[in-house]
């Protein structure tokens, strides 16, 4: 079953002299992709010209991809689980971490929900689905299937395993708002994409999914249906499990770190969002380690630390992030035949309390806040806008290898959402700027 697990959709085999595992291949071509590269230029939470120091979509990524190393570290402590034999290597894991959301469009999840709003008679979009489509079919390490990953690697990315066509519901379409009366807008909540792979990757999946039994298959994909909703898929793979704890620390942890630093989340307001009873488990960990530096109020210090200078905050920052990715464990899913379905990594309750109290702080007084919705708001008409003009003649406005492209898909307009996608913010920018700013511009302008 290993065996099945490196296997490459092309049969590609490395040579007799490459001393690497087949994890370290999938790595190296993630790190060396096109795709990766563009992350540097890609929003995370705050606007790339805030400044130089706050995280873009690319150091995300690195950050994520170390502390699923740690966390896999972490659990390779507990040789007598069952779940041991199983567990990612450093390198397949950390190439997880690196290629997560390399499908995440310009301008973050404003950019995704404006694609979805494009794409809504022609499949949707979302941005896990498009880190599929972009390793398995536009990255260039293969003639047709993309950076040509191992299959254990693309089980690892397959964050959701049901397509687009199962998941979206009817009732809830992404549509224009109404309310406005002197300009056009997309209605942001409903244009909010469903959780999914896209389907136009069907026979990749299919592929990936081969060596599962029909019974572990079809669980796989199992749905949980909300009222009025979309669908959303129940179940993760092994490594993908770790993979996205270290996500929703690093989401939790480091933009919580970036926020304060910038002064978006302030001292009272964090006591409001993070009260001492959600920090339980974190501040008894502390008084038992360092007795003596916590013989007050420890609640009091962390707060104090976190809100005090630089070196202060980066240190108890580390110290949040050791707490959580120590203590994440292995559950079992017992009807799964399938030891990378069967077993899945997990925050207990008692800690993941608090680290859901640090992200819902973070969406509360960062993304939701005004200075970053205008911005997203911004995003999402230009990602349109753009979008809209290439579509209308896409000869006339895409590049001529793009515009091939275009061609030899059948006029897919999912090349042309492939080509949106894949623009960083700078440059959607600028194609934004030169097809609608009154100035005249020029052909030397370069794109």
């Amino acid at each position: 079953m290993e065996e099945a697990w490196d296997a490459r959709q092309s049969g590609w085999k490395k040579q007799p002299e490459d001393a690497r595992l087949s994890s370290d291949i999938d790595y190296s071509r993630i790190v060396h992709s096109g795709s990766f590269r563009r992350l540097q230029g890609k929003t995370q939470i705050l606007n790339l010209g805030d400044s130089d120091f706050y995280r873009t979509r690319l150091t995300h990524s690195l950050e994520v991809a170390q502390i699923a190393g740690g966390i896999a570290r972490q659990l390779m402590l507990l040789t007598d689980h069952a779940a041991f034999r199983h567990l990612p290597s450093a390198s397949l894991i950390q190439a997880i971490g690196f290629a997560h959301d390399l499908g995440h469009p310009p301008f973050g999840h404003g950019g995704e929900v404006a694609l979805n709003y494009c794409m809504r008679e022609h499949g949707g979009f979302e941005g896990n689905g498009h880190t599929l489509r972009i390793v398995s079919r536009l990255e260039s390490f293969s003639e047709r299937h993309g950076s040509d990953l191992s299959r254990r690697c693309l089980l690892g990315l397959l964050k959701y395993p049901a397509p687009y066509s199962a998941v979206f519901n009817p009732a809830k379409p992404a549509e224009m708002d109404e309310r406005p009366t002197s300009i056009r807008i997309i209605d942001r909540k409903k244009s909010k994409p469903p959780k999914c792979f896209l389907d136009s990757e069907t026979d990749v999946v299919d592929w990936v999914f081969e060596p599962l039994g029909r019974t572990d298959r079809e669980r796989f994909q199992a749905l949980k249906e909300t009222n009025g909703e979309h669908a959303k898929p129940i179940h993760k793979s092994f490594d993908c499990s770790i993979m996205d704890i270290a996500d929703d620390i690093a989401y939790g942890v480091h933009d919580l770190e970036d926020s304060i630093a910038l002064g978006l989340i302030k001292e009272h307001e964090f006591r409001a969002l993070v009260p001492e009873s959600a920090c339980a488990a974190f501040l008894e960990s502390l008084k038992a380690k360092y007795p003596k530096e916590f013989a007050n109020d420890v609640y009091e210090v962390v707060v104090k630390k976190l809100f005090s200078d630089g070196k202060s905050r980066k240190h108890y920052i580390g110290r949040l992030v050791h707490h959580f990715m120590t203590n994440v464990t292995i559950e079992e899913v017992p009807e799964f035949a399938e030891p990378l379905l069967r077993f899945r990594a997990v925050m207990p309750r008692r800690y993941g309390v608090l680290l859901d109290a640090l992200k819902n702080a973070v969406v509360d007084k960062v993304i939701r806040s005004a200075n970053v919705q205008h911005l997203e708001f911004k995003g999402q008409k230009m990602v349109v806008s753009v979008f809209e003009a290439i579509n209308s003649e896409p000869k006339a406005f895409l590049p001529a290898d793009a515009y091939e492209a275009f061609q030899k898909s059948g006029d897919d307009v999912r090349t042309i959402c492939d080509y949106v996608a894949g623009m960083t913010d700078w440059f959607l920018l600028k194609t934004y700027d030169r097809l609608f700013s009154p100035r005249m511009g020029s052909v030397f302008d370069k794109l």
